[in-house]
């Protein structure tokens, strides 16, 4: 008897952490450090959907001996498909656009840009919890594609 009241015990303890973790729509809102954590990301509400730029960045300079732009001055988006967006500065790009809240913690439907590369992926956000969110880029189906954890800055 006393194994079926912990067991119950155990699942009422379950039920309950479940709820605190559903989220509400406006729950991503909020700076949130790459899985690297070189970069930070604001994902904010832009109009009825959802948008992040990136506000800060560990390296934001070329250093000394870069191969990439002169040392010294502001990293740039020289990856992008768009030659005449290859001069725009990385800090300040929005590399999150137009998702949607889909309910149980899921945010999809929107685009994600990886300014390394230059390619943008089909997304889907999920808040894993109030510190902790996965993002899945991918081509054609999610099965396809990568995931990376992003946690809050404090």
């Amino acid at each position: 008897m006393n194994r079926l009241r912990a067991r119950a015990a155990a699942l009422a303890l379950l039920l309950c952490g479940a709820r605190a973790l559903a989220a509400q729509p406006d729950d991503i809102v909020g700076v949130w450090f790459n899985e690297e954590q070189d970069a930070q990301i604001e994902l904010a509400r832009c109009g009825a959907k959802y948008c992040g730029t990136i506000v800060w960045l560990k390296e934001p300079l070329y250093p000394a001996g870069s191969d990439e732009g002169t040392p010294g001055t502001p990293k740039i988006d020289s990856n992008n498909p768009d030659p005449a967006l290859r001069t725009a500065p990385i800090i300040g790009l929005r590399i999150v656009r137009d998702f949607a809240y889909a309910g149980d913690n899921v945010w999809d439907g929107g685009e994600v840009y990886d300014p390394d590369n230059g390619k943008t992926y089909s997304g889907k956000m999920t808040l894993v919890t109030r510190k902790q969110l996965d993002l899945r880029g991918y081509i054609g189906i999610s099965l396809i594609g990568r995931t990376t954890t992003w946690t809050r800055a404090e």
